[in-house]
């Protein structure tokens, strides 16, 4: 993992890019951790990059979690069951 100063990054930046592809670019303002440059393969790898740091997925799920908990969700085998005959879920 490389570590540089936004100052760098800003003069430097497509040999950080670069970089990245090796590991991870923790990029510092005055010394504190600020971004992460990441490389990226493909566009389901940004997807799942998005809704990782999605504060409305997050939410999603974490409600998702709670009606599973309480008895409220399906199970595993059923929904792909569903999914395979082309119900509608839910």
């Amino acid at each position: 993992m490389k570590i540089a100063s936004v100052a760098d990054v800003k003069a430097h930046f497509s040999a950080f890019l670069k970089e990245s592809k090796r590991g991870p670019v923790v990029v510092t303002r005055n010394g504190k951790p600020t971004a992460v440059l990441l490389s990226v393969e493909d566009e389901d790898e940004i997807e799942r990059l998005t809704l990782a740091y999605s504060p409305k997925f997050q939410k999603m799920l974490s409600l998702a979690r709670q009606q599973i908990r309480v008895g409220r969700g399906i199970r595993h085998e059923d929904f792909w069951r569903d999914v395979e005959a082309g119900d509608s879920i839910g």
